[in-house]
């Protein structure tokens, strides 16, 4: 015998009372009962989620700010050293890019 589903939300309501009742699991009342299990089961949690307290919408987390992270303890900057010829230029840290490739463009003329 095929099990039947769940029709109404008034049939779920009272075999859900009636599970509750058995103190039997969903799945053993309805095997019993001739109901699939798996109509009961989302009848069940449809349910619920319908029961459960709806967020107020006029209720909202506060507004997110952002917030500057700095290193505690940053570490050594990794210095660049640039060569042409005889010309090196070791670059640490910030580097002003205008700066630098002017720089550069002076080195590279001269070689």
């Amino acid at each position: 015998m095929e099990a039947r589903k769940i029709q109404s939300e008034a049939e779920a309501r009272s075999c859900l009372a009636a599970v509750e009742a058995s103190g039997r699991s969903r799945v053993a009342w309805a095997k019993a009962h001739g109901i699939d299990a798996r109509s009961l089961n989302a009848w069940h949690i449809n349910l619920g989620r319908r029961s459960r307290p709806k967020a107020n919408p006029r209720r909202t987390t506060p507004p997110l700010r952002l917030v500057e992270l700095l290193a505690t303890n940053p570490g050594v900057p990794t210095p660049y050293r640039v060569r042409c010829g005889a010309f090196e230029v070791d670059v640490v840290g910030e580097i002003d890019e205008e700066r630098l490739a002017r720089v550069l463009r002076t080195m590279a003329s001269s070689c």
